[in-house]
């Protein structure tokens, strides 16, 4: 097999061939069809995230055809189309797995990030988190739904159901999830960086009821905002912008220091919220919402080899949308 490998964080993937994988109890061995470049990759590479186990293979929105089932595994069979997210494994009888709160799991595994992930040809994953697939026929359309839309999905959950949502950081996961909300009947508001253009006209093209920077106040109050962009300054903007009662949701796992800001912002009973990873139920549903509401997300295909380049173009903000690796 084929994989771009982390050595050392803030430094290039290197193309390495390793030997075949051979899965394990509960586990299947998957031929990558495509995978994902999320922000979270930006993180693990640049050394933001303290739980990264070196070396590693980072990538963790990964669409792959079964090529083989660990010894007494039960599970799609060869040859079936699965997804596979962020959370790899967990444990399953720590108090938040017993109580329906496994992305809180005090013992998990993260793919791309403490276990190899899907910057190559090959992948081993837990079958419990393998996500079947049917109904998506081309898996460069289907790689960010496993992370840009999951982790979409459970923020606007956490949400709740008010008419206007504020999408802050008009990237990969807000881009789907903006497809959601207007499938829903629902309004959103896109913030993009102050002079970015191409992120405001892509969000007005997929039906934003206004799109501006996320400097300007939006033309009316919000009944929730969604941070994406891993700015901690953008936390008392959104608090602005949401009405009383509203709530605010940081969605990525990684922020920048948030800065003081007056309790008068928070006043009013507006609430603040950050989402960690997700759980199955979470993918199931969404998975389930994708496949109804026909998201297509805008994709920028890379070879397995240009993963430095997709990242590097990412960092940028060049991309709209998602960029997808290829192995093959």
């Amino acid at each position: 097999m084929r994989a771009m490998v982390l050595h050392e964080t803030r430094r290039p993937l290197i193309l390495e061939e390793r030997p075949n994988l051979i899965p394990g109890k509960g586990e299947l061995r998957l031929r990558v069809l495509a995978c994902a470049v999320c922000r979270t990759d930006l993180h693990v590479v640049d050394g933001e995230l303290p739980q990264v186990t070196l070396p590693i293979i980072p990538g963790h929105e990964i669409v792959g055809v079964v090529e083989a089932l660990g010894p007494e595994t039960t599970g799609p069979e060869v040859g079936t189309q699965v997804g596979v997210g962020w959370v790899g494994r967990t444990c399953g009888v720590c108090e938040y797995c017993v109580s329906d709160r496994e992305n809180l799991c005090d013992l998990p595994t993260f793919t791309g990030c403490t276990r190899d992930g899907g910057f190559a040809t090959h992948v081993v994953v837990d079958v419990r988190y393998a996500y079947p697939l049917d109904g998506f026929p081309d898996p460069t359309l289907a790689a960010p739904l496993m992370c840009a839309g999951l982790i979409g999905w459970r923020c606007l959950r956490m949400a709740g159901p008010g008419e206007r949502v504020g999408l802050y950081g008009f990237g990969a996961a807000a881009h789907i999830l903006a497809q959601v909300i207007r499938w829903q009947g629902r309004q959103f508001f896109a913030f993009s960086r102050p002079g970015d253009h191409a992120a405001q006209d892509m969000a007005r093209s997929l039906g934003a009821t206004w799109a501006g920077g996320a400097d300007e106040p939006p033309p009316v109050q919000l009944d929730a905002a969604i941070i994406f962009a891993p700015v901690g300054d953008l936390v008392p903007a959104a608090l602005r912008a949401v009405r009383k009662g509203g709530r605010v949701v940081c969605g990525g796992i990684y922020m920048s220091d948030i800065s003081a800001f007056p309790y008068r912002l928070l006043w009013e009973e507006r609430s603040l919220v950050s989402v960690a990873n997700l759980t199955r139920r979470d993918g199931r549903e969404f998975i389930d919402v994708a496949r109804q509401a026909q998201i297509v997300p805008r994709i920028v295909t890379y070879e397995l080899a240009d993963a430095n380049r997709a990242l590097s173009d990412l960092r940028s903000g060049k991309i709209q949308g998602a960029a997808v690796l290829v192995p093959e």
